[in-house]
C-alpha cells in the first residue's frame, strides 16, 4: 500500500513524500527543523505540509541539508532569504551549495541512459520540477561542531558524515526515536530503479561509488530501526539489515 504524502513517524517526526524526493519535519512546540526541502517545484507542497502540522514558514529555525543536489535544496534559499533561516550542511558541502562547483549527474550521462523509459520519465519530471534551476544557497553555514553529539535544534539530530553520493553528504540520526534520516546515502526506491527496498541509488548518481559503499559502514551500527530515506517509502527494521541488503544489491 502506498504511503500518504505526510507520514507521521513519531511524536514530532514526519516524513513528507514530495514529487520524487522526501524531506523530514522535526517539531518541538512551535519550532521546526527541516531536513531537506525537495525540488523548487515542491515549495507549495512543502509550505502546505508545514501548515497542516500547524507551523508557519517562520517557525522553521533551521534547514539541515543532507547534500546540495537540486532536488534536496530547492527551497533552502527561499527560507534563508525570506525568513532569515540558517541553512546548515557539512563543511565539505558548503561550496557545493554555493555552486562553486556542481557534483550532480550531467545531462550527457542521463542521455546515455535515456533509452530506458524510467530514466526518460524521471529526467522529464526533474526538468519540470526545476531540476536545472539556479538553486544556489547564498550564505550556507557549516554544521556546528558538536563532537559527535546532537545539534541544539528541534528533534536533536546527530549529523553523520556519509560521503560518496557527494563529498559532503550527511545523514542525521534521531536517537530518541530510533530513526535514521539517510538522504541519498541509503534509499528504498527511486523512479529510475526497478528494485524496491533498501539500496544505493543507481551508480550514475554517485560522485564516488567506492566511498558511497564505505559510508554504509558509518550508519549500519546506529541504534535505529526506522529508516527515512531521501527517496522511497519509510523502512522499518534494523539499519544493519538494510545496509546488508544494499551491499548485496550493489555487488
Amino acid at each position: 500500500m502506498l504511503e500518504t504524502t505526510l507520514v507521521r513517524v513519531a511524536d514530532g517526526v514526519h516524513l513528507v513524500h514530495g514529487s520524487s524526493t522526501n524531506w523530514v519535519i522535526l517539531s518541538e512546540g512551535d519550532a521546526v527543523t527541516l531536513i531537506d526541502c525537495g525540488y523548487p517545484g515542491d515549495r507549495e507542497l512543502l509550505l502546505r505540509t508545514l501548515s497542516e502540522l500547524g507551523h508557519a514558514p517562520e517557525s522553521v529555525v533551521a534547514v539541515l541539508v543532507t547534500h546540495a543536489h537540486s532536488d534536496h535544496i530547492g527551497s533552502a534559499e527561499y527560507f534563508s532569504r525570506v525568513h532569515g533561516t540558517p541553512v546548515h550542511l557539512h563543511e565539505t558541502e558548503v561550496p557545493h551549495a554555493r555552486r562553486e562547483f556542481l557534483d550532480q549527474v550531467g545531462v550527457g550521462r542521463v542521455l546515455c541512459s535515456a533509452w530506458r523509459p524510467s530514466v526518460l520519465h524521471w529526467a522529464v519530471h526533474a526538468l519540470r520540477s526545476g531540476g536545472t534551476s539556479d538553486v544556489r544557497v547564498t550564505a550556507p553555514e557549516p554544521l556546528p561542531d558538536t563532537a559527535g553529539g546532537p545539534l541544539d535544534l528541534p528533534g536533536r539530530p546527530v549529523p553523520v558524515h556519509t560521503p560518496g553520493h557527494t563529498a559532503g553528504h550527511c545523514a542525521y540520526v534521531l536517537p530518541r526515536h530510533g530513526v535514521l534520516v539517510s538522504g541519498d546515502a541509503l534509499v528504498t526506491g527511486h523512479p529510475t530503479s526497478r528494485v524496491k527496498g533498501p539500496q544505493l541509488l543507481p551508480v550514475m548518481f554517485d560522485k564516488d561509488r567506492r566511498r558511497a559503499l564505505e559510508s554504509l559502514g558509518f550508519i549500519e551500527d546506529t541504534a535505529s530501526d526506522i529508516l527515512l530515506p531521501g527517496h522511497g517509502p519509510v523502512h522499518h527494521g534494523p539499519i544493519a539489515h538494510a545496509v546488508c541488503r544494499a551491499r548485496e544489491l550493489a555487488s
